[in-house]
């Protein structure tokens, strides 16, 4: 994702951080899933292949969407961490003016697929 396309996401995602409408960091989002709590998956461009595994294979299981947004530790820094590999959003309207800016063609998954 060039540094053009991340600056909207990336303030979104702040937006959802300050609304307390995200869980971020692979443990969290994992959960999240499983309980069937999120609407969307923005995973960092720079992912290892354990999250790919971990998390992309469960977000498709569980028929959430998913986008690669930047890498880790933009992302991170963007929400006040450290480098984050994924970001879950919880706000189903949110999610939604994401995916709706960021087109399938940049859909997460497993690379090479």
């Amino acid at each position: 994702m060039t540094p053009r396309e991340a600056g909207p996401l990336l303030g979104l995602l702040g937006l959802g951080r300050r609304a307390g409408r995200l869980t971020i960091g692979t443990s969290a989002v994992r959960a999240a899933l499983q309980r069937d709590a999120l609407a969307l998956v923005v995973l960092a461009d720079d992912r290892s292949a354990r999250t790919d595994e971990k998390v992309a294979r469960l977000a498709r299981a569980r028929g959430v969407p998913m986008i690669d947004g930047p890498d880790a530790a933009t992302l991170g820094a963007h929400l006040g961490l450290d480098a984050v590999q994924t970001v879950g959003l919880t706000d189903p309207r949110l999610a939604e003016g994401i995916m709706m800016k960021y087109s399938s063609s940049r859909a997460g998954g497993q690379r090479g697929e």
